[in-house]
């Protein structure tokens, strides 16, 4: 098992990160936190060890430095930047793309809140490397001309309580042209706190990306 800190280069900025990769990894899942959020996100980091369990290799990382990060609790003027998100997360899968124990790996990326919108955009940017996409309760209606742009199947996971999110998931799977699915947690509300709730997103993630994610 690969654990790792990592920085990943972007422009001029340098982004913490964690990297997992199990023996033997059927691909590698990148995490685009959602606002406000960070590679700390126990919500993300509870999917990314059942993606793991389940035999892919995860990247949870920052999306803003610690100086954005600290502007941004005060203004959320970056949380909602999602050019400057996406941008971070194509540069990160480009990275992934240069290492060796991760360049051979088939890439999957997943989305919370506004990340969801980042990860599409990435895809779009990123059609011929990122086989798969998943959406937690996420903003993909903010990937706008994007949308129709992206290649890589889309599952889009909302919670069934979180009413106005899931119409906003609703109106972008009307956009996408890639194949798609919507997998509605019954009873779950924005952030999943439910009991089995967030176990049946990780689990659903787990199979989506089982069923996108091939060598060659």
């Amino acid at each position: 098992m690969v654990s790792e800190s990592v920085v990943v280069p972007s422009g001029q900025a340098d982004l913490a990160g964690d990297l997992e990769i199990p023996p033997g990894a059927r691909g590698l899942v990148l995490f685009a936190h959602g606002s406000g959020s960070s590679r700390l996100s126990p919500r993300n980091r509870a999917v990314a060890h059942e993606l793991q369990r389940a035999g892919f290799g995860t990247l949870l990382m920052d999306l803003l430095t610690e100086q954005e990060d600290r502007v941004d609790a005060v203004t959320a003027e970056h949380r909602f930047d999602i050019a400057l998100l996406a941008r971070r997360l194509a540069d990160a899968i480009d990275w992934s793309g240069q290492r060796p124990d991760t360049a051979d790996l088939p890439v999957g990326l997943f989305g919370a809140s506004t990340g969801a919108a980042a990860a599409l955009v990435a895809a779009a940017e990123r059609p011929g490397t990122v086989a798969a996409v998943v959406s937690r309760g996420g903003r993909p209606d903010l990937a706008g001309d994007a949308l129709p742009l992206v290649r890589a199947p889309v599952l889009l996971i909302v919670g069934g309580n979180d009413e106005t999110v899931l119409d906003l998931n609703r109106e972008a799977a009307e956009a996408l042209s890639a194949p798609h699915a919507t997998h509605v947690v019954p009873g779950a509300t924005h952030l999943f706190p439910e009991p089995g709730a967030l176990a049946e997103v990780a689990a659903a993630a787990a199979d989506w990306f089982g069923d996108h994610l091939h060598h060659g």
